[in-house]
C-alpha cells in the first residue's frame, strides 16, 4: 500500500470515530453517564484533528470554490449512484427495512445537499446571509427557516436545529 492509499484510509476511520463518539457521546448523556459523554467528546474533537491532518496532507482542501464543487461532486454520487444501488441491495436482501429507510433518507437529503451547494457556487462572493436548519431525524436541510414538518421524514418542525 502507498502513503497516499494509507492516508485515505486512516482519514476515513477517523472520520468515522468522530462520529462514532459523538454517538457514544449522545447516549452517554442519555443515560445520565455526563463524564464518559464528555470524555467522548473530547476523543472525537482530537478524531477531528487528526482527519483534518490527513486530508490536508492528502490535498483534500483547496479553494472554497473547488471545495463546493467538490462537495457538490460527491453529493450527485451520493444521491445517483452510491444510495441507490444500496437501497436495491438491501431491498433484494430483504432482512432490514430500518437500512432501506436509513438509506432512503440518507438518498433524498443528499439530493438536496447537492441543491443548496450549487445555489453557495452560484452566488459564491455575494456573501448573502442566510441560515439553515437541520431535522434531527432525517438530515434534511433547510434555508432560513424550520419548516412546521420535515417534508422528508415527516418529523415535527421542533426537530431542526439552527446551525451556526
Amino acid at each position: 500500500m502507498s502513503t497516499m492509499d494509507n492516508l485515505k484510509d486512516a482519514f476515513a476511520g477517523e472520520s468515522q470515530a468522530n462520529r462514532k463518539y459523538l454517538a457514544f457521546a449522545k447516549r452517554a448523556d442519555e443515560e445520565g453517564f455526563g463524564q464518559a459523554a464528555k470524555l467522548f467528546r473530547a476523543a472525537a474533537a482530537a478524531e477531528t484533528i487528526h482527519a483534518h491532518n490527513h486530508l490536508k496532507v492528502m490535498g483534500g482542501i483547496n479553494s472554497t470554490k473547488e471545495n463546493i464543487e467538490a462537495a457538490i461532486e460527491g453529493e450527485t454520487h451520493e444521491y445517483t449512484k452510491m444510495y441507490p444501488e444500496m437501497i436495491m441491495e438491501a431491498e433484494k436482501e430483504g432482512d432490514s427495512p430500518e437500512a432501506v429507510r436509513s438509506f432512503d433518507l440518507a438518498n433524498k437529503v443528499e439530493s438536496i445537499h447537492a441543491s443548496l451547494y450549487q445555489k453557495a457556487l452560484d452566488h459564491l462572493g455575494n456573501n448573502e446571509p442566510a441560515d439553515y436548519y437541520v431535522c434531527q431525524v432525517c438530515g434534511n436541510t433547510v434555508e432560513n427557516s424550520a419548516p412546521d414538518k420535515c417534508h422528508i421524514c415527516g418529523a415535527a418542525g421542533s426537530m431542526f436545529t439552527k446551525i451556526d
